[in-house]
């Protein structure tokens, strides 16, 4: 993996640790950006990483503010101007340019490393870092979307992320009512849209190589009013554009084919949050669910 220049480094990180990333930058600042800072940084993710090698004029009128306002924006992400802030966006595109073909025979193992060796350091490194530039003030908005009960909740992932998707969802249902898994494109996920408006909040999975399907069945639920919430890798999939929030985690793997470990271990992290969030909710309604379930009921019979 190429490293960056040094110059692309934001003023106080760590130049002896992992290269540094706006995305990572800016999802950790979100909560100490003023009002106007924070639409920089919105537009900023939402066509993250072409909105970022725009001019300085560009990304002022995607984000509606003035010029000065990116430059002040620049400058609380640590970057010294916004040149370097673009050199870095630059880094990134180049090192997330690269697909299971592409990468098929670079294990990316040190000489002489075991295979399981080196999975275990490369998932571990990928778990840190996922956390490390997770934003804990988007995390605690999608546990407030997660668990506003007055929402209707639909989940949906793609080709892969699907398992996620129902995970998540085979979660909530437990936790709290009015939860639909989304399954392939055709008449549910048209009434899903039909349904949709402002109570409604699609939960989307979707991680490269990207679900065009997914992609547009979002983009039409957001149409109907929907709030979305995008759990995505670090190169950000196209819904990022219109997501309300956006959690990404790594994907780097032992393999050519993308991890979904970090991903798996955030939704862990959601629903554990989510949990305690319900409080007592959560607790009652698994009381009223084992009060129905056969099995449970079995297992009572023969204790």
């Amino acid at each position: 993996m190429t490293m960056p220049d040094a110059d692309t480094t934001p003023a106080g990180g760590d130049a002896d640790g992992p290269p540094a990333s706006v995305r990572r930058a800016v999802q950790q600042s979100m909560e100490r950006l003023s009002n106007s800072e924070r639409k920089v940084a919105r537009a900023l993710l939402a066509g993250y990483p072409g909105s970022g090698l725009t001019t300085v004029a560009d990304l002022a009128a995607a984000a509606g503010v003035s010029p000065p306002t990116v430059i002040r924006f620049t400058a609380r992400l640590g970057y010294d101007g916004y040149p370097q802030l673009q050199r870095a966006i630059v880094h990134e595109v180049n090192e997330g340019m690269g697909s299971p073909l592409a990468q098929y025979g670079d294990t990316r193992r040190s000489e002489g490393e075991e295979v399981l060796d080196h999975a275990v350091r490369t998932i571990q490194s990928s778990l840190e870092r996922s956390f490390s530039e997770l934003s804990s003030w988007d995390f605690k908005r999608v546990v407030r979307l997660l668990s506003d009960e007055s929402r209707e909740i639909r989940v949906v992932g793609g080709r892969f992320s699907r398992l996620l998707a129902d995970y998540l969802s085979s979660h909530l249902h437990l936790l709290r009512g009015r939860v639909q898994l989304m399954s392939e494109p055709g008449l549910e996920r048209l009434a899903a849209i039909a349904d949709a408006g402002p109570s409604t909040l699609l939960v989307v999975f979707d991680y490269r190589r990207y679900d065009e399907a997914v992609g547009q069945f979002a983009v039409d639920m957001k149409s109907r009013g929907s709030s979305v919430v995008l759990l995505t890798d670090n190169w950000l999939s196209p819904v990022a554009k219109i997501a309300d929030v956006v959690l990404t985690s790594r994907v780097e793997a032992p393999s050519p084919f993308d991890s979904l470990v970090p991903a798996m271990a955030l939704t862990e992290a959601l629903i554990a949050a989510l949990t305690d969030a319900v409080g007592d909710r959560g607790r009652e309604r698994l009381e009223r669910l084992e009060a129905f379930d056969p099995q449970a009921r079995h297992l009572e019979d023969q204790a």
